[in-house]
């Protein structure tokens, strides 16, 4: 017989040593103590209001040669500082700096950077409460403050 609780009252011990060995579980460890929510710019928010603070342009990785358009935002509930896509034909032109933003996740892979584009994980969405899309197809002016 192996060793370890397996008799009729041994529910107890069994779960408890289960829970223990839960915790040797990486997915789970994160999971349970809120990693990534506490790394998260956003903080588990799927969007997020930020101020421009300049436009940069980020060199694509190889094979492909480009600079993607981004706006360098800081996040207005928290104070962090995140690098922001802006995707569309000329669309960096409607934003200007200490414009308000809103941003959201760009969707790569486990929370990682999105396509040719290094370290950016977040997309702009609206500029000055109007959405960037419509700016860009000239549906929609952008608001003078």
């Amino acid at each position: 017989m192996s060793k370890g609780a397996r008799g009729e009252f041994a529910a107890r011990k069994l779960k408890r040593s289960r829970q223990k060995d839960r915790w040797k579980d990486v997915d789970y460890k994160r999971r349970v103590l809120g990693l990534d929510k506490k790394t998260d710019p956003l903080e588990g928010a799927p969007q997020g209001k930020a101020i421009v603070l300049a436009k940069v342009g980020v060199e694509a990785k190889q094979p492909n040669s480009a600079i993607r358009k981004c706006v360098r935002a800081q996040i207005v509930k928290n104070g962090r500082q995140v690098t922001s896509f802006v995707p569309g034909v000329n669309a960096i032109s409607f934003i200007d700096e200490h414009d308000e933003v809103l941003i959201e996740k760009i969707g790569g892979a486990e929370g990682g950077a999105y396509g040719d584009i290094p370290g950016v994980r977040f997309k702009v969405v609206k500029v000055n409460g109007v959405s960037l899309k419509e700016l860009v197809r000239g549906r929609k002016e952008k608001p003078v403050r």
